[in-house]
């Protein structure tokens, strides 16, 4: 019996990454493209070298997501994604424009560059805020449209919805963040 290390695994592993990874982008092309048959021709190519690189390049770097968290964030990521959409349509029909930009400061509880990085690409996907910069390792900073007194709870829910896609728990939040 051979003794794996964590960056080395079995074939059969590489296998079934490859099969789940080649699926999982199989699935958003097809999403993309609307389910045009046509499109296929390139979808399937593409999703098979995408999953054979991510698979040759970062083995486990998926096999890290939980799936019932998941299906949460992405439930989360929808709803807030149309949510913020009407919010941000609003301020910008409204004759006040009723805005007050502000860079915040969020103190992060993730830990891992992955989960930190997918957290402040969903920030900046989510209407009414943009991921700037990280700050000295545990600081998030983030641009807002609402300078609102629950933007940093806000944040938080975002941050418990990745932790969750991860399958980690997280420490309660500190409010004592600058904005």
């Amino acid at each position: 019996m051979s003794q794996q290390t964590a960056t080395t695994i079995s074939r059969r592993e590489r296998i079934r990454l490859f099969v789940l990874r080649t699926l999982a982008l199989g699935a958003i092309w097809v999403l993309i493209t609307e389910a045009d048959p046509g499109s296929l021709a390139v979808g399937v190519p593409l999703a098979m070298i995408g999953a054979a690189l991510s698979v040759a390049l970062q083995p486990r770097s998926l096999s890290a997501v939980h799936l019932p968290g998941a299906v949460r964030f992405a439930g989360f990521f929808l709803v807030q994604s149309f949510l913020g959409g009407l919010d941000v349509a609003r301020r910008a029909l409204s004759p006040a424009m009723p805005l007050d930009p502000a860079c915040v400061r969020y103190p992060l509880r993730l830990a891992g560059d992955g989960p930190r990085v997918v957290l402040a690409n969903t920030i900046s996907l989510l209407p009414g805020t943009l991921s700037a910069r990280f700050l000295g390792g545990d600081t998030l900073e983030v641009h807002v449209l609402d300078n609102h007194e629950s933007v940093l709870a806000d944040l938080a829910q975002v941050e418990e919805r990745v932790a969750g896609l991860f399958g980690a728990n997280l420490p309660p939040l500190q409010m004592g963040g600058d904005s």
